[in-house]
């Protein structure tokens, strides 16, 4: 079995009542998390029961609470040990896309795209790949990036839209989604180049399939295009999904070198403060080079400061679609 802590399993309304049972009336040190039916601290391990049906185990102890308590108790069949019997497409060769900085005021976008087979998926594994999300540290990023990297050799694909970039397609496409899609597909492509008969490309669902599809070029066009929810639970996708947050986490470092500020990520009240910093040093083209700039966050830098997107030649805030419900009665 793999030396891994942290393992997730979904389970049915019944297996949540059930496990919450085993929690309550065991030998369990109760614990309150946010956002928890239930939680509790077992024998070098961490329970915790999400209200989306989600069961995180952690520690030491977690592959032994899952193989002894979990499984014979709520699951009622083996699975630790067995993923590769039980989903033999996940080691299959394909490729995963993912992307990186779509809700980050400052940097750029980035969408990477990596491929695995029986032998990578393996190792990726071996080395605790895993949802960019659940990594908690910038270096634990950069290190577990850099390992992804070794395996992969020329494997993996990186496509990054620098801020002035973004604001042009922005501009041009007026779609987030649409500018996804584009770079879905050119991660697709310039990984197809590097292994060209790679037949399945999965991603996360964020828009029709089709937006992709149209978007990928002749050589492209015949490999499956496959979206589904929770994708990053695939190692092909958790590992591009690591190669695309590393690649944002050096660009931001970069672009704040360049401007004599570290940029905090996200779009929060620091992020405002540090981009009103800036505005207010270099004007409101700033922006431009720095952040995306369909952003509302723009908007709230802007206005305390006595400026508007006019004034500082900024595209306008974006047009929100406003659907009107059709009479049925005729006039």
């Amino acid at each position: 079995m793999e030396n891994k802590m942290s393992y997730t399993i979904k389970l049915t309304p019944e297996q949540m009542d059930e496990t919450a049972r085993i929690l309550r009336e065991g030998n369990y040190r109760r614990r309150t998390v946010e956002h928890a039916v239930a939680a509790a601290v077992g024998e070098n391990c961490q329970i915790v029961l999400y209200k989306s049906g989600k069961c995180l185990v952690q520690g030491k102890g977690a592959a032994d609470w899952i193989t002894f308590t979990l499984e014979p108790q709520v699951l009622h069949e083996a699975r630790l040990g067995y993923e590769d019997v039980l989903n033999p497409e996940a080691n299959a060769p394909h490729m995963g896309v993912d992307e990186s900085g779509k809700g980050d005021f400052f940097g750029p976008l980035v969408i990477a795209a990596a491929y695995v087979d029986e032998a990578i998926a393996k190792d990726l594994k071996a080395i605790n790949v895993r949802d960019s999300k659940t990594v908690t540290t910038d270096k634990a990023m950069q290190d577990l990036a850099r390992k992804i990297r070794t395996r992969l050799g020329d494997r993996f694909a990186v496509v990054a839209i620098g801020p002035a970039a973004y604001n042009r397609l922005y501009d041009k496409m007026g779609s987030v989604n649409r500018i996804l899609a584009w770079g879905h597909a050119k991660a697709i492509e310039n990984l197809l180049e590097k292994v060209p008969h790679c037949p399945r490309a999965l991603s996360d669902q964020f828009g029709p399939e089709q937006q992709i599809q149209r978007a990928l070029q002749q050589k492209g066009r015949k490999i499956k295009l496959e979206q589904r929810h929770k994708a990053e639970s695939d190692i092909a996708v958790a590992a591009a999904s690591i190669l695309a947050r590393s690649a944002f986490l050096t660009a931001m470092d970069k672009l704040g070198q360049a401007h004599g500020v570290a940029l905090p990520k996200g779009a929060s009240d620091k992020v405002r403060a540090v981009a009103g910093e800036l505005v207010g040093k270099k004007g409101g083209a700033v922006l431009l080079e720095t952040a995306k700039c369909h952003f509302k966050t723009t908007d709230d830098v802007l206005g305390p400061l006595g400026k508007t997107r006019k004034s500082e030649n900024l595209p306008p805030a974006p047009v929100k679609k406003v659907f009107v419900r059709k009479s049925s009665s005729s006039a």
